[in-house]
């Protein structure tokens, strides 16, 4: 088509796309996108592929692919995408890693960190600039591909070159005019074929940010007339796209739509949706540019060449003419363009410019050209910052050759910095300041983009610096002043006098710009300090600015000010009533340069840029001073009328996200004035600005209380800035100390607070330009780290050695921080034995430009100031003076005396001109101060008050002394005169020293023995208790006293040997106790009894799949038509009954549950965690939640008349008694008959005899009348089994339900099993060891159980039982009876001894049968039950290959083996008999202990016979002996078979010969094995990024997009679902349910735990309406777990947190922790966990 050379390429390409393009995409209402594809493939690229290739595309591109790959690996990230970067070596934070770059670097075993992607980043693996080391992983590594071809086959074919030179063009020229196309409804005329024009238009509706869904759903809804069903995909679609067509038609109905979509969506605060009408043709023809675009960036992807090309016609501009080219043409229409058409743009740019460096390079150069126009249009823009094409800028800036060329070339820092103050004007007002009220705050974050561009130029410093680059640098600098001084005293104060302000002033914005430029402000200073020149011509511009703004409205006349003979000349302003501002970025850069001049000894050059003259350090000072002075002013509540907007500003001030760029800078602006005034001027300027100065006039300052209160916050505030100005060195600069230094003097004062967790103590560092705190290369030096336990986080904790450091005054405390430390500090001292001194430590000298700081301690106005202080608290009441105020002079009196001292040691006297000790010996000047400071000292220390200072003020004195000495050592001319008395003095101090010391220990050592006294005496109470109270601690029944006092009793010789035998005629005696209870909520004691008012166990009845063989078994929604007689061996899903053992009665319950109904109908509109429809509420005591509750029945104690058993014994054999029986139920079922035709079962038993006589046999092996239950207990035992069927079914409570039985003994034999399984896996003995709220709730749940029955119809009862023998004795002939295999033997077994009773019914009379009629039923019904289950073990489970070989011979094994070959019998040989005996019984053994020990719970519940020793310990082989001699059971038990020969042997005939069984043994089918197997949670990787790696992978089976989900796994069953998508959403009885919720009906029974993956949470969720977060076991190195993966730190698995998740689940806990979790924070409420 195109192959012939001559022709005009151009024009046959758009003839040939006028043709098809219509035709293709003709139904945009509803696109078949399958084949629109095919028809695009055939007509159009295939034909072009061919041209461009020569050959066939297939072949050629798959050469190509095999001829080396690109060493960028170039994946572009989607939203939520895991990407990783390395601490350790990437040049900045930007420098990320996709997943599988990152698994085969080398940065694995780096400090990496994980984060989710916000979409639009670009994988850095191959850029050698943005790695320190390891660019490259192993897939990218030259030579990973075949190096050999590398050379050879990557340069295209020119013919082919030559081809792609002449379709490229037109491509994309057609691409850029399709895209920038603005006719509605014409085409541009080469694409028009000249047919009349068709009346078919579209009505297209655009995507924007500002409309919620719901909102469009609505408006289309309304606009179109359509179902919700559709509006959901048309919005759906229009999200993910950016458009799409909502209604197609003639340009008028077209336009009509739109009118009514736009009447919609418009509102009072929303602009209407964006919609236009497109005729169809145009509408096509972008789609199809779109279709080109990414062909385009396929072939991106396969050549150098073709990238190349693509750029080099992307870059070239119209000779003369003025037109953008290409690429910018469509930068700078991005801000119009849909969502779509802006991927498909940004994708080829990545895929093409950016892989080729030099094309890049020319691409920034662009970039920046039109920088300008591009960022406003971002900025009026709706969509977000990854759809726009100024998000492209990060992968440029941070190039630091690129950046570093377009600072030179392009003069990029000047173009940002102009931007912004073009589109920053609005919030100037009149005097050119920004003022930030009413800002929008949409377009103040759009704004925050352009600073953020700021950053990533600047974010790495050029080592080598050319005179160009100086000059761009300081134009660049000299720009960005222009902006701090809009800042410089923005949005000034004035202090509300009166009235309350009304409305609070908007104060966040400028916090936040100010947050946003702190990194930029030190950027520029560090890039400034790189070089000298630099350095001072930028401090010199910054001077002049600050001057500039300080000069400003200066006409006031000075005033004077005396105090100490010394006079201060200032202009008057008070802090207190003039305008003052926080604000003021411009000195303090200043500040900032100051110190760098300072650190890089340049200052000493600084007079030739600023004389001394036009320095004017006053004014430099002024406005930090003011700003210190508002905050001391807050602190003493003089502007609380002005709000909270100050008080929030004033904590942002100090806090550590700020505090770099305002705190700290305006100390060291003091510091400077300190350094460059005169020390006394300087202090008479403090006082005047802190409006101190009256205060200091006379000793007494005033009678106003109020006054004083304010003085004596201000006087404290400013004594706390003085300490700072002199004691705060550690900034590199103002002393010699390092960064680390300042570092690890932070983490210190920290750690001296209390041990703090790492991501404390790093939340509570500054984080430089990367993120970074350099915490971790100094916390091992001043800290140990302790690891966590199963809950909590590991913390460090302080050296010892490094408390010595403790400065309590340091200035980054916080007022409850200081008080904190200071308390931390004094205790630890005490339990030290030594004094509580806390003087500073000796801090480092200044460096030569501050080194005139400390004059301001000697000099006269602080002498005066600190004795005025000193007098106060020696000579008057205490309300002119307080103790913090005390505590700070004696710190500056240490400050003073340390410095001395150190200056002494240094260097002789004679030259050391501080003369601190001298100044504060000598007595004051004016009469107001006749006494020195040493004596004020002296006298401080008998003022009651100040008690606990003593300490500090004694170390003071003996720091005079020290300093004393060291002046008199060097001159030692007066030392002799002198000597005696002075040496006298010493010891004196040093022994009442030594005397305290003592008087410390010996208090001490009294406190000690006291304490052990105390303690004494209590646990002697505790004892006299427990001795008084023995029934509350004998909870458990195996109290070993009651055991020997019913063995006295019992004085028949052989009662020793059976009194630990539950069952048969040898049956132990029943313990039985007196229970005295005590009801949490009336507090009234009661002795549990049949015939007294119930008392009731707070209860929660839950369905459960805890103990599932098969998790893929469908589980039944509604319950209407279940039967739960026969539970499944792979127990599906069970019913659970737990408690939490608090027992309340029936009376005070009922009456606090009324109360709660009321309480929640009268407060409606809050949400409750619990649903009291259903009977929901907290228990009052421990607020787990409760939906019933269990009543307590007492045990009935029975005890045996050996006699009676041993004639008994004579004449019932299980044949007899199965005929009683079977007579007994023909008996019932004749009688029945009469009244109605019964399906009841015909009997095999021919020639009964005398069948009235035989009918009442049963009863002549003993009765007794039933037992009488008091009338509440019977309402409780209905109200528990209907709270049973109603969950347990999920159906509407029915009292008379005939299931209500069954389900109460499904209950009672599943939560058994769930305790046993629960035990074993936690490897518990079987008794003895459960918890107390488990014992009493299995104790009341099994006796409620046997208590039930009493309140149904017996006949019913008969019943079931009959069903339930049906499995037993198959010559019952039911129907419907399940198969051996189909059912769970212990279900059998509960279900049949608590019906067994029903038996004994009359008419006349209530009967249950005697001790020992009950031994006997009791007895045969388990052994049948045993019989049976070691016939379904065999049957099912004996085929195993060997474990172990073991007891070949043994009498077990011959048992086994003769028990096989009957089996093999019945079953006409499909059992193999070859099966070792020994094998079979080790299966049987080990397949039949969870159910001998769910029997031995059960029964030991039910009768109260103690156990055995061995069952209340872990013991194998003495367990299974024990539970056999507990259940009378031979141990071997196949002896069982033999015993009862005749009688069961037709019954294993009959087992054996049911179609399911042999269909097992054929293996057409496929039964349970035994022992089952135990579930657990699943196994999870060791590492987290794993897992983060498997959800990368996961796509969504329901939907086709490639847009990232949000993969949640569940970890019961291992299932990856996508959650929180409306993709797949499941439609459940009618209700729209997310994917986690509808998979946690079946999965758990509506109870689930999932792992959301990408933010590193588990969920919690039950039901539909209720869930909660749980901290996920997954912990970094610090034991701390990282939610929403916010820190990035590496993460692994912690077996013991699983493992605790895994008992949540075990113990049927889930549901109390998500309704514990609900009550802490009901915060979450807003969540809708249905959709989950």
């Amino acid at each position: 088509m195109w192959c012939d050379e001559r022709f005009n390429f151009q024009a046959t390409f758009l003839q040939c796309l006028a043709k098809h393009v219509p035709n293709i995409y003709s139904a945009e209402m509803d696109p078949l996108v399958e084949k629109q594809e095919e028809m695009v493939q055939a007509a159009i690229l295939y034909p072009l592929e061919c041209y461009l290739f020569g050959e066939d595309p297939d072949v050629f591109l798959e050469k190509l692919q095999q001829s080396g790959t690109s060493q960028l690996c170039g994946k572009v990230f989607k939203g939520g995408e895991t990407t990783y970067s390395c601490r350790d070596c990437a040049v900045d934070p930007t420098c990320v890693l996709c997943m599988d770059c990152f698994q085969n670097s080398i940065h694995k075993n780096h400090r990496y960190k994980m984060h989710s992607s916000t979409g639009g980043g670009f994988c850095d693996c191959g850029d050698t600039e943005a790695w320190k080391a390891g660019p490259l992983c192993t897939k990218h590594e030259p030579g990973a591909s075949g190096s050999a071809k590398e050379n050879s086959g990557c340069q295209l074919k020119e013919e082919i070159m030559e081809h792609s030179r002449r379709v490229f063009p037109s491509v994309i020229k057609y691409i850029v005019d399709m895209l920038v196309w603005e006719e509605e409804k014409e085409l541009p005329p080469e694409l028009v074929i000249s047919r009349e024009k068709v009346d078919s238009y579209y009505c297209v509706l655009f995507n924007d940010e500002h409309h919620s869904y719901d909102h469009v759903i609505y408006s289309l809804q309304r606009a179109l007339g359509c179902e919700l069903g559709e509006a959901q995909l048309h919005t759906t679609a229009i999200d993910k796209e950016g458009r799409r067509a909502v209604k197609a038609g003639h340009y008028a109905s077209c336009q009509e739509v739109k009118e009514e979509i736009k009447r919609h969506s418009e509102n009072v605060s929303q602009r209407p949706l964006h919609v236009e009408v497109l005729h169809a043709d145009v509408m096509a023809h972008q789609k199809f540019a779109l279709r080109l675009g990414s062909w385009l960036n396929k072939l991106m992807s396969y050549s150098s060449d073709f990238r190349q090309i693509f750029c080099q016609i992307c870059l070239k501009e119209e000779a003369g003419s003025e037109k953008p080219c290409f690429i910018s043409k469509l930068m700078l229409w991005d801000a119009k363009l849909h969502k779509g058409a802006r991927k498909v743009l940004h994708e080829l740019i990545f895929s093409s410019f950016f892989m080729e460096m030099e094309y890049k390079k020319l691409f920034a150069v662009e970039f920046v050209k039109y920088y300008k126009a591009l960022q406003k249009e971002y900025i009026s823009d709706d969509h977000d910052r990854v759809l726009s094409v100024t998000a492209l800028s990060v992968q440029m800036f941070t190039v630091p050759t690129l950046a570093r060329h377009l600072i030179e070339e392009q003069n990029v820092i000047t173009t940002i910095t102009e931007t912004l103050l073009e589109v920053l004007p609005e919030y100037l007002d009149k005097n050119d300041k920004f003022n930030f009220q009413g800002y929008s705050q949409d377009k103040l974050n759009r704004v925050y983009a352009v600073i953020y561009d700021l950053r990533y130029v600047l974010v790495s410093k050029p080592t080598l610096w050319t005179d160009r680059l100086r000059v761009r640098f300081l134009e660049g600098f000299v720009s960005f002043l222009r902006i701090l001084t809009c800042m410089q005293g923005m949005e000034e104060i004035k202090r509300q006098i009166g009235q309350h302000i009304e409305v609070d002033p908007d104060w966040e914005a400028a916090i936040a710009i100010q947050m946003q430029l702190k990194n930029i402000l030190l950027m520029f200073q560090e890039w400034c300090a790189c070089d000298e020149e630099l350095l001072l011509k930028a401090y010199s511009e910054c001077h002049k600015a600050v001057i500039r703004c300080s000069t400003n409205g200066r006409s006031r006349e000075k005033t004077v000010f005396h105090l100490c003979g010394h006079t201060l000349e200032s202009r008057p302003y008070r802090v207190s009533a003039d305008p003052v501002s926080i604000h003021l970025p411009l000195s303090r850069t200043l500040a900032g340069l100051h110190v760098r001049l300072s650190k890089t000894g340049t200052i000493s050059r600084l007079h030739e840029f600023v004389s001394p003259e036009e320095f004017q350090v006053e004014l430099l000072v002024e406005y930090p001073l003011r700003c210190l002075v508002l905050v001391a002013q807050v602190v003493a509540e003089m502007w609380r009328r002005n709000g909270l907007s100050l008080i929030s500003q004033v904590f942002y001030y100090q806090d550590v996200k700020c505090r770099e760029e305002m705190y700290d800078k305006d100390i060291i602006m003091l510091q400077i004035g300190a350094s460059l005034m005169d020390p006394n001027q300087f202090l008479l300027l403090i006082l005047q600005r802190y409006e101190l100065a009256e205060a200091f006039k006379k000793l007494k300052p005033t009678k106003d209380q109020d006054l004083i209160k304010q003085y004596n916050v201000l006087i404290e505030e400013m004594l706390q800035i003085l300490i700072y100005v002199v004691g705060e060195r550690y900034v590199p600069g103002v002393s010699n100390v390092t960064k680390e230094d300042v570092i690890m003097r932070e983490i210190i004062h920290l750690l001296c607070i209390e041990p703090m967790a790492h991501s404390a103590i790093t939340k509570s560092l500054p984080e430089n330009e990367n993120y970074e705190t350099g915490l971790e290369n100094v916390i091992d030096k001043v800290a140990t780290f302790k690891k966590p336990g199963v809950s909590g986080h590991g913390v460090y904790e302080l050296k010892d050695e490094c408390l010595k450091e403790f400065n309590m005054f340091f200035y980054h405390y916080t007022k409850t921080q200081h008080s904190k430390a200071e308390h931390t500090q004094k205790k630890r001292r005490k339990q030290e034995n030594r004094d509580e001194a806390l003087p500073p430590p000796p801090p480092p000298d200044f460096s030569p430009a501050f080194s005139n700081v400390v004059r301001i301690l000697n000099c006269d106005v602080m002498m005066h100031i600190l004795r005025t202080i000193l007098q106060r608290a020696v000579e008057l009441e205490t309300h002119l003076w307080t103790e913090a105020m005390i505590q700070m002079v004696l710190h500056l009196l240490s400050l003073g005396l340390l410095e001395e001292k150190q200056q002494l040691q240094k260097s002789p006297e004679e030259e050391v001109t501080f003369d601190f000790y001298h100044k504060a010996t000598r007595m004051g000047s004016s009469a107001l101060n006749a006494v020195s400071v040493l004596t004020l000292l002296e006298k401080l220390k008998r003022v009651p008050q100040l008690e606990a200072q003593k300490d500090t003020v004694s170390w003071i004195l003996q720091m005079f002394d020290t300093v004393k000495r060291l002046r008199e050592k060097s001159s030692l001319t007066t030392v002799a005169a002198t000597s005696g008395s002075e040496a006298t003095k010493v010891d004196e101090t040093q022994s009442t020293q030594d005397k305290e010391k003592a008087e410390r220990k010996r208090k001490a050592e009294a406190a000690r023995l006291h304490r052990q006294k105390i303690m004494a005496q209590m646990s002697a109470l505790q004892r006299n208790f427990i001795e008084t109270h023995k029934l509350l601690y004998e909870n458990t029944l195996e109290a070993q006293g009651k055991e020997d006092a019913v063995m006295e009793e019992e004085s028949i010789s052989s009662a020793i040997d059976y009194s630990r035998i539950s069952l048969g005629p040898k049956r132990g005696p029943s313990v039985a106790e007196k229970e005295v209870l005590t009801c949490i909520l009336c507090q009234e004691e009661q002795e549990v009894k049949l015939e007294s008012a119930a008392m009731v166990l707070s209860a929660c009845v839950q369905k459960s799949t805890a103990l599932t063989q098969n998790r893929s078994r469908i589980l039944e929604h509604s319950g209407d038509t279940l039967d739960p007689l026969f539970m499944h061996p792979d127990l599906p899903c069970g019913t659970h009954a737990g408690s939490c053992g608090h027992v309340m009665h029936a009376a005070c319950w009922q009456k606090y549950f009324e109360a709660m109904q009321l309480n929640f109908r009268q407060r409606l509109h809050v949400e409750q965690i619990f649903d009291l429809e259903n009977g929901e509420y907290l228990c009052p005591l421990c607020k787990s939640l409760c939906n019933t509750v269990i009543p307590i029945v007492p045990l009935q104690a029975q005890k045996i008349n050996s006699e009676d058993a041993e004639a008994v014994a004579q004449i019932l054999s299980l044949a007899r008694w199965l005929e009683i029986i079977i007579a007994r139920i023909s008996g019932y079922s004749v009688k029945n008959a009469k009244g109605e035709k019964q399906n009841l079962p015909a009997f095999t038993n021919k020639g009964m005899g005398n069948s009235a006589l035989e009918f009442n046999s049963i009863l002549s092996f003993g009765v007794q009348s039933s037992a009488k239950y008091s009338n509440s207990i019977k309402e409780m035992l209905i109200l528990f089994a209907t709270t049973v069927y109603r969950v347990g079914l999920k159906v509407a409570p029915n009292e008379a339900d005939y299931r209500i039985p069954m389900m109460t003994w499904s209950t009672c034999a599943f939560t058994v099993q769930c305790i046993e399984n629960l035990l074993e896996a936690e490897g518990k003995p079987l008794f003895g060891s459960l918890q107390n709220r488990q014992h009493s709730g299995l104790k009341a749940l099994v006796q409620f159980a046997a208590a039930q029955r009493t309140t149904s119809p017996q006949v019913l009862i008969q019943q079931h039982l009959i069903r339930l023998l049906g499995v037993l004795l198959p010559n019952f002939k039911v129907e419907d009876t399940p198969s051996l295999l189909e059912v769970d033997m212990f279900h059998i077994l509960v279900g049949v001894v608590l019906s067994f009773p029903s038996l004994y019914w009359e008419d006349a009379v209530d009967l249950q049968p005697s001790s020992i009629s009950s031994a006997y039923n009791h007895l045969y019904l388990f052994h049948l039950t045993t019989l049976a289950h070691i016939t379904q073990i065999v049957v099912s489970s004996a085929t195993e290959s060997p474990s172990a070989q073991s007891y070949e011979n043994s009498e077990e094994a011959h048992s086994a083996q003769a028990f096989c070959r009957e089996v093999c019998q019945y079953t006409s040989g499909c059992f193999s008999q070859d099966i070792p005996g020994w094998l079979v019984w080790d299966c049987v053994k080990k397949g039949i202990m969870p159910y001998l020990r769910c029997a031995a719970l059960f029964f030991h519940y039910m009768l109260g016979v103690s156990p055995p020793e061995d069952l209340l310990q872990v013991s194998e082989e003495g367990q299974f002996k024990a539970l056999c001699s507990y259940l009378s059971l031979p141990t071997n038990l196949f002896l069982l078979f033999q015993e009862y020969r005749d009688t069961v042997n037709p019954l294993l005939q009959r087992w054996c010969a049911d179609p399911m069984v042999l269909s097992c043994l054929k293996g057409k089918s496929i039964a349970v094995r035994y022992p089952r197997k135990r579930n657990s949670l699943i196994e999870l990787p060791e590492d987290y990024s794993c897992l983060l790696n498997q959800a990368s992978q996961f796509r969504c089976p329901r939907s086709s997009d490639d847009e990232q989900k949000h993969p949640v796994l569940c970890l019961f069953c291992g299932a990856m679902l996508c959650s929180q998508n409306t993709c797949c959403q499941e439609l459940v009885n009618g209700e729209e349910l997310g994917a986690c919720t509808s998979h946690a009906l079946q999965c758990g029974a509506g109870v689930c735990m999932f792992l959301k993956i990408r933010e590193c949470k588990v969920v919690l969720i039950e039901g539909k309406t209720r869930g909660c977060l749980y901290p996920a076991p997954y912990l970094d190195e610090y034991g701390e777990t990282d939610p929403g993966l916010k820190r990035g730190n590496p993460l692994h698995l912690c077996r013991e947190r699983y493992r605790k998740l895994h008992l949540l689940w075990q113990q049927h806990c889930i549901i109390e922790e998500i309704a514990r979790s609900q009550e802490t924070n009901q915060i979450f409420f807003g969540f809708n966990w249905q959709l989950l």
